[in-house]
């Protein structure tokens, strides 16, 4: 696991996007219905509504498990090019995806498995490879702070 130490920013979060972009097959961005109103998010939605390939539901996903019956609205996307302009032009770094002002835990996935985990609230991320050229990737984005924890 590598566990990214400081909030990438600027160029730094469109390189990791871009990395992740690469590596990954889907994203997802997570409403959670007790914080406000939702409707606030539409621009957004609707910006990215043709990479969306599902919207669920649900009390867990990558990075939170939600107690007391309560459930989020999760949005599981392509990574297409739509969606990484999209994520480039609404957000200047990784921890701006916190509600009330966009969707929140931002996280990317390869083939079904969590890949970059971010935990938004808690200023918190992740990213979960064990395959040299993916890590010898990451560690080559320049300014991206980072731990290896093996």
């Amino acid at each position: 696991m590598i566990v990214i130490k400081q909030n990438p920013e600027k160029d730094v979060y469109r390189n990791l996007l871009d990395l992740s972009f690469e590596i990954c097959d889907q994203f997802h961005l997570v409403l959670r219905k007790d914080m406000g109103p939702l409707t606030t998010y539409e621009p957004i939605l609707k910006r990215l509504e043709n990479s969306l390939i599902v919207m669920k539901e649900e009390s867990e996903w990558a990075s939170t498990i939600l107690g007391s019956g309560q459930t989020a609205l999760v949005y599981y996307y392509r990574t297409d090019a739509n969606a990484n302009k999209v994520l480039k032009e609404v957000a200047n770094s990784l921890y701006d995806w916190v509600q009330p002002h966009l969707p929140e835990d931002l996280s990317f996935f390869k083939q079904g498995k969590e890949w970059l985990v971010t935990i938004s609230h808690e200023k918190e991320s992740y990213i979960y490879t064990e395959d040299e050229y993916e890590i010898k990737k990451v560690m080559g984005i320049k300014g991206l702070k980072l731990e290896i924890d093996r």
